[in-house]
């Protein structure tokens, strides 16, 4: 039980700083409208690094289903504590995002445009085209979950992958470069927790304006990232299998 509240804590502390930036950046009446991209991929970075120093030494800081299901489909992660680490990390972002909401709530209120509410939940395509917009998610999620095996994974042949708390650093700045590098076409969610639970939170919410939570976009932040985790975990044990 004590990973799965690890694992809560680590992905409400994730969505709180990362989407209280966006937050801070587009609603009218903030002091840091002047970010831009810059300050969104730093303050992700941010997120990562004390969502993972949090959570790491207890829960192994998941903070995503990709994650989860990639190290378990690498055998480096128990298949049945999967469900319980997902659950988790949905109903975490859904209480970080609250707590965004809780404070900004009179930026919230003087906010006209829907499309600037609804990025402070969840993410968007620049460009919206499902197929495109898939590959880019897997390609991100891809990068991090591969990273990932790679920086907590130790020496080749372990049978655990877990990130520990000197791990937060190097994955906040590939979750950075990731934002960087990766995340202009569709706002880089690479977590299916961090974009579902959120845009649920805010199909829910009295939000003055919010507009509708485009659900019809939703599946490509929680397919894409899967796909890219699972994809990066085969890379994994094939190169592992020839060492």
């Amino acid at each position: 039980m004590i990973v799965y509240i690890f694992e809560f804590i680590g992905t409400a502390m994730l969505i709180l700083i990362g989407n209280g930036i966006v937050a801070n950046l587009v609603l009218k009446g903030t002091k840091g409208s002047d970010s831009g991209w810059t300050g969104i991929s730093l303050a992700w970075g941010i997120a990562v690094f004390i969502g993972v120093f949090m959570s790491a030494d207890v829960s192994g800081a998941h903070l995503n289903p990709a994650v989860s299901i990639g190290l378990a489909t690498a055998g480096k992660f128990s298949w049945a504590l999967v469900p319980g680490y997902i659950v988790a990390q949905v109903l975490g972002a859904m209480m970080g995002n609250l707590l965004v909401w809780l404070t900004y709530k009179k930026q919230y209120e003087a906010t006209e445009d829907t499309g600037s509410i609804l990025a402070t939940f969840s993410t968007s395509p620049a460009i919206k085209s499902p197929f495109w917009n898939l590959v880019t998610e897997i390609i991100g999620a891809f990068a991090l979950v591969f990273g990932v095996f790679y920086i907590a994974g130790g020496a080749m042949g372990e049978n655990a992958v877990s990130l520990g708390s000197l791990d937060a650093l190097p994955v906040a700045l590939l979750v950075m470069g990731i934002g960087f590098g990766l995340g202009g076409p569709t706002g880089y969610a690479i977590n299916p927790a961090r974009d579902f639970g959120p845009r649920l939170l805010h199909s829910i919410l009295p939000i003055k304006n919010k507009g509708k939570s485009d659900w019809g976009y939703a599946w490509v932040p929680i397919v894409g990232p899967i796909i890219g985790g699972v994809l990066a975990a085969l890379l994994y044990k094939l190169i592992e299998s020839f060492i």
